[in-house]
């Protein structure tokens, strides 16, 4: 039986989506979680730094029918090797943070998700939830709106931010303007801070709080690939003008790089 268009559209998206789990503690929540994605059609699990065994009894126990997603789901050493292949990644946060995205309501990223090619949703640990050096690297950061106590388990938000995503309501927006990848995006962002170290715009101290404000700015602009070459090319223009000293202000020097072309 051939299914609608628009749940054909929903499997695509769901299928696009990476559930990116943070240090977690137990199995039975990594299984737990993995069957919170079966139910809302997201099959591709990811793991960093997990401290428990997440192929254990516990934890297949636990993800029942998802089984399969356990065995399936790759291990990474760090959060940007888990990413690094993502256009879009959103964090969770039941909190504000300072010169971070202001969490929202999932329904207020679900389009911004399903425009997406390869989105990830990523959440932290059992105990603290997401560092601010992991929601360095979201580009937006969701809430799930609760009563006074905040805290949730780890398979009831992935169970309830999957929903929003994939299965709630409004049509999967457009998708055909493919963004840069996270891998693309951190490069960029280091290449940025090698500059401002050497320009002096920075320093050590600063470095951190600056490069925020940077990244709150330039990944409301989802780039893409192309531009976020071009944006490179002129950081290595930076740099090489720089290097050449005081002297290349009054003479002409030979053999300036290429610049980058936007595609």
């Amino acid at each position: 039986m051939t299914r609608p268009v628009s749940e054909q559209s929903d499997l695509s998206h769901a299928s696009s989506l990476a559930v990116v789990l943070v240090s977690p503690k137990t199995p039975g929540n990594i299984g737990s979680a993995a069957r919170a994605m079966l139910n809302m059609g997201a099959s591709d699990l990811r793991l960093v730094a997990p401290r428990c065994d997440h192929l254990s009894k516990e934890a297949r126990a636990f993800a029942v029918h998802a089984e399969e997603l356990l065995e399936r789901a790759p291990v990474y050493a760090t959060l940007a090797e888990a990413l690094a292949d993502r256009d879009l990644s959103i964090g969770t946060s039941a909190r504000e943070r300072a010169d971070m995205p202001r969490p929202q309501h999932p329904a207020a990223l679900r389009g911004r998700v399903r425009a997406a090619a390869s989105p990830a949703l990523v959440f932290g640990p059992e105990e603290t939830g997401l560092l601010n050096a992991d929601l360095e690297q979201c580009q937006a950061t969701v809430r799930i709106p609760t009563a006074d106590y905040a805290s949730l388990n780890l398979a009831q938000a992935v169970l309830l931010v999957t929903y929003e995503f994939l299965q709630g309501g409004e049509e999967p927006a457009s998708g055909e303007r493919k963004t840069a990848t996270r891998g693309e995006m951190e490069d960029m962002y280091a290449h940025l801070v090698d500059v401002m170290h050497l320009t002096g715009y920075t320093d050590a101290v600063r470095a951190r709080h600056t490069l925020r404000l940077w990244r709150l700015m330039l990944d409301r602009a989802q780039m893409s690939s192309a531009e976020s070459r071009l944006f490179r090319g002129l950081l290595r223009q930076v740099q090489w003008k720089v290097k050449q000293g005081v002297q290349a202000q009054s003479a002409d020097v030979p053999g300036a790089p290429g610049q980058d072309t936007a595609e």
